[in-house]
């Protein structure tokens, strides 16, 4: 008898959480590096998490921004950790943005409010415009709750500066979708846990994560999701390295850039007051900075 598709993947999340647990991470303590005005810093904290410098505001992905329930990407002691600490320093908790039907996992974390988005529904945060965008994935944190909802998100601030953060997801068409209504700069994608071929339906692999970054449209591709843990069976050390290969052949490389965990890419500002796109010279060229 076929094992229902929740159950499959519930498995197969509780055997990769195992072996991470067995062979547990390494990094290194990053410092926020200081960002002009008009500038944007996206900092990579590993996984699928980032740090993004907008307009004098902080925007955690995967932490106050969430993409969806799973365990890897909602870590509710975490969430505890960062609402209190930024209370103790602001005076204020933070707000925190979720996919509808995650509100219950963040009620009681001490954040002074929730927001919830379904696709393509839009809110502002510090200034800051954030859509919720498709993703082909799914958003189950245990084995009945299938209503809970995932995807990425479009982040745009008044200087013109718009970022891509696709969440966990497969490839798929609607990366063209999201280029062609939101036009992102910065595209950050997955690329790892694909492997054996089945997580690919839930995953992308480093070439269909190149892909979506050209389907997207946008002028430099971030990687996400590999290193951090042992997310699938491929070698953790694999999905940089069939990344840029594929890049190479394409011819696009330049506009391909790998973060170490705790460094920061720093975007110029814009070329002027009346174009709103970073050109192309100016996001392959920016600067990556460790803090």
């Amino acid at each position: 008898m076929k094992r229902p598709f929740a159950v499959v993947k519930l498995q197969q999340s509780v055997r990769i959480a195992w072996e991470s647990h067995q062979e547990p991470m390494s990094g290194t303590h990053g410092q926020t590096v200081p960002v002009a005005n008009g500038e944007l810093g996206v900092m990579f904290l590993g996984h699928s998490s980032f740090l993004l410098q907008m307009q004098g505001a902080n925007l955690l992905i995967d932490i106050v921004l969430l993409t969806h329930a799973h365990m890897d990407h909602l870590n509710r002691p975490t969430l505890r950790r960062v609402a209190r600490a930024t209370r103790r320093r602001t005076g204020r908790a933070p707000i925190v943005i979720v996919p509808q039907g995650v509100e219950d996992l963040v009620a009681d974390l001490g954040f002074r409010e929730i927001r919830s988005l379904k696709w393509w529904q839009c809110t502002e945060a510090a200034g800051i415009e954030i859509t919720f965008t498709p993703a082909k994935h799914w958003g189950a944190r245990m084995f009945s709750d299938t209503h809970r909802q995932f995807g990425g998100y479009v982040l745009a601030d008044p200087a013109g500066h718009r970022v891509y953060h696709s969440g966990d997801t497969a490839y798929f068409d609607g990366f063209k979708e999201i280029g062609r209504r939101l036009h992102p700069q910065i595209a950050l994608l997955p690329i790892g846990a694909y492997f054996p071929d089945t997580y690919r339906s839930v995953h992308t692999s480093p070439e269909e994560g190149l892909q979506a970054f050209v389907d997207v449209g946008a002028d430099l591709m971030i990687p996400m999701h590999f290193g951090t843990f042992a997310l699938g069976r491929e070698p953790m050390e694999e999905p940089p390295i069939r990344l840029m290969d594929d890049a190479e052949r394409r011819g696009i490389a330049g506009r391909v850039r790998i973060l170490a965990e705790g460094e920061t890419f720093v975007a110029s500002p814009l070329v002027s007051a009346e174009d709103d796109s970073i050109s192309l010279a100016a996001a392959s060229g920016g600067e990556a900075r460790r803090g």
